[in-house]
């Protein structure tokens, strides 16, 4: 870690550190952020990632070294010791629900505190020995039977309730991530929902409006979110990536892995055209001298490989979405970001299993951001960024709650435990 520099304090202005942990690259980004919300990088690092897959630590001494390296760079960049990270959560153990909650008021003038309390009573609708809550987001209120009302405050009811979207986290995944982010002296402030900071970096305001779902495609998770009314009405992810195509053309084609990732890159569609046949395409042989066997086969077989996988990864983000019926909100359009996300025939396939109209997206730039990481693969830590320092109302109070007793004070006795004993 960088010497003789100040510590990073966690907030909406002054410094700012997110850790996006990803199946294949730890990301870490430092930034400045100013009262008007404004941010601006100061430091950048980012690493290949090992010992986890699927947003699960697998072995805690490569995640470990990972999480340190990128950090590392970052802080060396910005000139600036990170102690407090706030850190990306993905993988199959997000879980999506909607509840409505009501009140009685008798009258009285909506206030902050009722606002507080209604939150309260949906998060205590969740059993907190089995999940987490990583966000509770209101998707509307309403009073005394007027819906579609999204600030109540100053009003006067006798009846208020909310239409409440909570995201949750199995908590033996989110103890572990806090776990080995301690053991690199790093406190985890708080968890942001990947394809909820996703979704921030890259979608229009006007596409939250109309209804839109944004598909991040990492490499070993694809996380989704619909956006209705504004609102983020649905999460959820699926434990397949670009890193399965990548080991479907290796196991198909009988290539090294680090082969089939460049066949992926240069040669790879999801999509087959007339002249695949036509074609053909080196294949270095596993086992083999680089200058021995090497298969030339038609571009059509690597087609061939990667077309089931990209089909079952949209096949299921359809399932999904019509189990939890939120079709409704998620309206004509998709938005796909995602480093798996640039393979070529990708958005059309999109198109044509989801039936909506699929765009590729780009996060919006930030100053100092470099064009190296300024691509779909960085959308999430980009988010992340957008989201701490431009957080609801509501969220602001959740913050408020966690840091009473909730989640950051159980991470803040794992990191004091490490530094006592290491």
């Amino acid at each position: 870690m960088a010497k003789n520099s100040k510590t990073l304090r966690k907030g909406g202005t002054g410094s700012i550190a997110v850790l996006d942990i990803g199946t294949t690259k730890i990301a870490c980004f430092i930034a400045q952020a100013d009262s008007a919300g404004e941010v601006k990088i100061t430091g950048i690092g980012h690493q290949l990632s090992k010992g986890i897959r699927s947003g699960i630590i697998t072995d805690f001494a490569e995640a470990e070294a990972s999480i340190i390296s990128a950090v590392h760079a970052a802080e060396q960049m910005a000139g600036e010791t990170v102690e407090n990270v706030i850190v990306s959560l993905s993988g199959g153990n997000l879980t999506s629900r909607n509840v409505t909650v009501e009140m009685t008021m008798l009258g009285e003038e909506v206030t902050d505190r009722d606002i507080m309390d209604i939150i309260e009573q949906g998060r205590a609708s969740i059993v907190h020995t089995e999940h987490d809550i990583i966000h509770c987001i209101p998707v509307s209120y309403y009073l005394d039977g007027a819906r579609g009302i999204t600030d109540p405050r100053k009003m006067f009811g006798k009846k208020l309730g909310a239409d409440l979207h909570i995201i949750t986290g199995l908590p033996s995944i989110t103890r572990n991530l806090a776990h080995c982010v301690a053991r690199c002296h790093l406190n985890v402030e708080e968890y942001i929902a990947s394809p909820y900071a996703s979704a921030l970096a890259c979608l229009e305001d006007d596409e939250k409006q109309l209804g839109v779902t944004l598909v991040d495609m990492g490499g070993g998770v694809t996380t989704f979110s619909v956006f209705g009314g504004g609102k983020n009405v649905y999460t959820d992810a699926i434990p397949l990536g670009g890193m399965h195509v990548t080991n479907d053309i290796a196991r198909g084609l009988s290539t090294t892995l680090s082969h089939a990732e460049r066949l992926k890159t240069l040669h790879g569609s999801a999509q087959a055209t007339a002249s695949d046949d036509q074609v053909m395409v080196d294949v270095p042989q596993l086992g083999e001298e680089e200058s021995d066997d090497v298969n030339t086969l038609p571009r059509s077989m690597l087609v061939g490989v990667i077309r089931p996988r990209i089909e079952e990864i949209f096949e299921m983000i359809r399932s999904k979405i019509e189990m939890a019926g939120v079709g409704a909100y998620a309206g004509k359009r998709v938005v796909l970001t995602g480093g798996a996300s640039q393979l070529l025939g990708v958005r059309e396939m999109a198109s044509n299993i989801l039936g909506k109209q699929v765009r590729l997206a780009r996060p919006r730039a930030l100053p100092g951001l470099a064009e190296s990481v300024s691509g779909p693969a960085f959308a999430t830590a980009l988010g992340m960024l957008e989201y701490v320092t431009k957080k609801p109302m509501e969220e602001q109070m959740f913050d408020l709650h966690r840091h009473r007793g909730g989640l950051t004070a159980g991470f803040e006795k794992v990191v004091n435990w490490f530094r006592e004993n290491f």
